[in-house]
């Protein structure tokens, strides 16, 4: 059978579709049994802990020519708009010192 990768180039995870989850098999087939005995046991459907959100959801005013710019690079645009806000405080830092 001939699959699509889960991911593309840029390592960003497609979107799945049902094939995709019925070739699926679950962790006590494909893992060894020593590594499944460690898993956390859960009901179907259970949640585990959840974490503290690293990162705050906030609104701002951005213009839209930068925004429309971004976008229009691809899926992930809100990722590379922060890596490039995290530069910048890099660089503002360096410059302070």
């Amino acid at each position: 059978m001939n699959r699509k990768p889960l991911t593309d180039k840029s390592g960003e995870v497609r979107n799945l579709e049902r094939k995709d989850f019925r070739s699926m098999r679950s962790a006590s087939e494909v893992l060894p049994p020593e590594f499944v005995a460690i898993l956390p046991k859960r009901k179907p459907g259970e949640r585990g802990p959840q974490r503290t959100p690293v990162k705050k959801q906030i609104s701002l005013r951005i213009d839209a020519e930068v925004i429309a710019q971004y976008k229009a690079s691809g899926h992930g645009w809100q990722t590379r708009m922060n890596e490039v806000l995290r530069k910048a405080i890099v660089k503002r830092k360096g410059r302070a010192a």
